[in-house]
């Protein structure tokens, strides 16, 4: 016989798949404000969409965490919580936050999606049949700072406001004008957070060491830097992992056995071809980009090369670089406004282009017999026909699409069912009230 606490229904707050500082810290703060909020048998549980093991890879977040005082082990992750089963059993309710796209493989989950809160632009062949809150600000923190300010402001403790704080500093790039990210709403909110707890660090402080975590990939294995913050995009089953890389290329090529973890990576996740692309930050602290294309297949790397070399919407401006590795090359871009959205239509290009081109099975990589010119005919005709029809406005929303992770097949249960039983997501949650509590006393004291 179930107990009444297995018989509960559970509503979670789920974040988008690429689990960054903003989706998490938008799922912690929207289910503390609906608990504070909400009846007291509802339970409300934020669920950090990635597995336990990848958190380590997001420095930002690890290093917040430990910054507001918020213990790791009190945090539910999506390999620890069985939502399928919960569905199933009738349980479960579902409130997006930073998402509204879920993978095909949570497509049964969509008919438990009560809300959504987003900042993205609607996707409406995706877009669940629910209230669906979307405003195209900068950060979807600053969403939830308005909806905690608006509908209960006495419940806000300063470790919330912090967090929301310094996640809308660091996805608005320190509210630089210039840049153009921060829009009135993030700009108010912060202030209003400000204004309400003066003793927050301040903007440059917490947008320095936010961005110096983020960036910090020292420790990191080259499998970790690699899916550290990593897209994936495919065409007829052949598979191209986009990375995004914080550190010099030439310093990644440099990389003892780099090679050899190339080759790794991509033959334990299938993937046909890597293009890295990295970013780091110059003296005068202006953005630097580069990009690698690593692909064991002749025609595949010509073919991407190519598409990329030959771009005009955008242009890249790429200059080769020289590498002693074979199946791979670099290049310097000479365009730093180009980020990997941009890069994204262009690989898709590509990945069509060889299909138009080349008949030649991805089973083993191609050696010999495929000539550049032999490609470039190709290119001609298919790659640069294709790509006239991205115009400049159509290339980008304002703001980030939702995250390429959510369109993909991979799911964080691949690798077995969840650990945790509905009885231990409700202790947990007692455990996170209590800690919640005793931060609140120490403040006041």
């Amino acid at each position: 016989m179930q107990s009444n606490k297995e018989s509960r229904p559970i509503h979670v707050v789920l974040g988008n798949e690429a689990c960054d500082l903003d989706s998490m810290v938008s799922a912690l703060a929207l289910a503390f404000y609906l608990a504070k909020t909400t009846e007291a048998e509802e339970v409300f549980v934020p669920v950090l969409n990635i597995k336990r093991s990848e958190l380590p890879l997001r420095g930002d977040n690890v290093f917040f965490l430990q910054k507001i005082h918020i213990p790791e082990s009190l945090l539910i992750f999506r390999d620890e919580i069985d939502l399928h089963a919960l569905h199933q059993a009738g349980q479960l309710t579902l409130i997006l936050v930073d998402h509204h796209v879920l993978p095909r493989s949570d497509a049964a989950l969509e008919e438990a999606v009560a809300e959504v809160l987003d900042h993205r632009p609607i996707d409406q062949k995706h877009c669940p049949p629910c209230h669906v809150s979307v405003e195209l600000v900068g950060s979807c923190a600053t969403l939830v700072a308005e909806r905690i300010l608006q509908g209960a402001p006495e419940i806000l403790d300063r470790q919330t406001a912090a967090l929301l704080h310094g996640t809308i500093i660091l996805d608005c790039v320190n509210m630089d004008l210039k840049i153009g990210k921060a829009t009135l709403k993030d700009s108010h909110y912060v202030e209003k957070l400000e204004a309400l707890f003066p003793d927050l660090p301040s903007r440059n402080d917490i947008f320095d060491s936010l961005q110096k975590a983020k960036f910090d990939v020292s420790g990191l294995t080259t499998e970790q830097m690699l899916r550290k913050d990593q897209k994936t995009i495919s065409r007829q089953g052949t598979k191209v992992a986009i990375s995004a890389i914080y550190m010099d290329v030439e310093a990644f090529l440099q990389r003892s056995g780099l090679l050899a973890d190339l080759h790794a990576f991509c033959q334990a996740h299938s993937y046909d071809a890597l293009v890295a692309m990295t970013i780091f930050f110059n003296t005068y602290n202006e953005p630097v980009r580069q990009l690698a294309v690593f692909c064991p297949h002749a025609a595949l790397r010509m073919t991407i090369c190519g598409i990329l070399e030959r771009s005009h919407s955008p242009s890249l401006k790429l200059t080769p670089v020289p590498s002693s590795h074979p199946n791979l090359q670099a290049y310097l871009q000479g365009n730093t406004q180009i980020s990997r959205k941009k890069v994204l239509p262009l690989l898709q290009e590509a990945l069509s282009a060889y299909f138009d081109s080349t008949d030649i099975p991805l089973g083993q990589p191609e050696t010999e017999g495929v000539s550049r010119e032999q490609v470039d005919k190709e290119l001609d005709r298919a790659g640069n026909s294709l790509l006239s029809g991205l115009s400049q406005d159509e290339e980008e929303p304002p703001l980030p699409p939702t995250p390429m992770n959510s369109l993909v097949d991979e799911c964080p249960l691949d690798q077995g069912l969840p650990k945790f039983s509905a009885e231990v997501i409700f202790e947990k949650c007692s455990q996170i009230s209590l800690s919640e509590s005793t931060t609140a006393s120490l403040s006041k004291k």
